[in-house]
């Protein structure tokens, strides 16, 4: 079995592209012909992943925009399809779990085995025993929120303990006691560079799940020069809104694949 670590670093090399495609799927947002049909979820998002798989190097469906309309069904196919027709991309499902070892070990189940994701997000507030659980599944990647891209995050991520500030504490963690399986990652925001730098040195090569350049304003420039590894590699930058809801219009699937390519071409030129 090829680890999610593995496969991600194949898909690096292999596609040439950083960009992680976020899949944030809100109906009201969806071009008219999707209108009332009971799989729109799932059409839209296929038509965006064939569109921008040629772009990227992972996908990132958020389970809440599933969820929230009882589209898990289209998820899990959703899924599928990412795996059957672009196999070597691997899914992220961005749920941001944290809880103790018992439940965790239900929403491992639900993220790894129901839905057939590559990897997870998770939130590491409450400790390792809320890690442990998902990293019993073997090949399976946990991607550990670290310092992220909102600006309330620095409420709590910049609380000075021992001297540093909690994101470090949790990178440092994350690095040299966590990772017992070898395939966890962290969630750095593009709109904190700097931090992200300072990641990058805490942790070495683990890869860093980069979000908030679309939407949220990140400097492309400044974010892959901070956290790119010595090979170029290192880093799944995420750009949702701005690719998904490139067109409003029956041309959406198109817009999607020139945003992802130009996206692709920005963070490259800087790698």
């Amino acid at each position: 079995m090829t680890s999610f670590i593995q496969t991600l670093g194949a898909a690096w090399q292999r596609t040439g592209s950083l960009l992680c495609v976020g899949l944030d799927p809100e109906p009201t947002k969806f071009p008219a012909a999707l209108a009332g049909r009971s799989d729109a979820i799932f059409e839209f998002c296929r038509e965006i992943v064939d569109a921008t798989a040629a772009y990227a190097c992972s996908f990132k469906p958020q389970i809440a925009y599933f969820a929230a309309h009882r589209a898990e069904d289209q998820l899990e196919a959703l899924i599928a399809h990412i795996h059957e027709k672009h196999p070597g991309l691997p899914v992220i499902l961005d749920a941001k779990r944290g809880d103790i070892g018992s439940t965790a070990e239900q929403y491992a189940r639900e993220a790894f085995e129901r839905f057939k994701a590559d990897a997870v997000t998770v939130n590491p507030y409450m400790g390792f025993d809320s890690i442990e659980p998902w990293l019993a599944h073997k090949g399976k990647g946990v991607i550990v929120l670290c310092r992220t891209s909102n600006p309330g995050g620095s409420d709590l991520q910049f609380l000075e303990t021992g001297g540093k500030p909690l994101y470090q504490v949790v990178a440092d963690l994350a690095a040299n006691k966590w990772n017992a399986s070898g395939e966890l990652g962290l969630v750095v925001g593009a709109t904190f560079p700097k931090e992200i730098e300072t990641v990058r040195g805490i942790v070495g090569d683990m890869p860093l799940l980069i979000p908030g350049i679309g939407a949220q304003g990140g400097d492309v420039e400044a974010t892959v020069k901070a956290g790119r590894t010595a090979n170029g590699t290192g880093m799944l930058i995420n750009s949702s809104r701005a690719i998904i809801y490139a067109s409003k219009g029956e041309d959406y699937a198109q817009a999607a694949a020139m945003a992802a390519r130009e996206t692709r071409e920005r963070i490259n030129a800087y790698r």
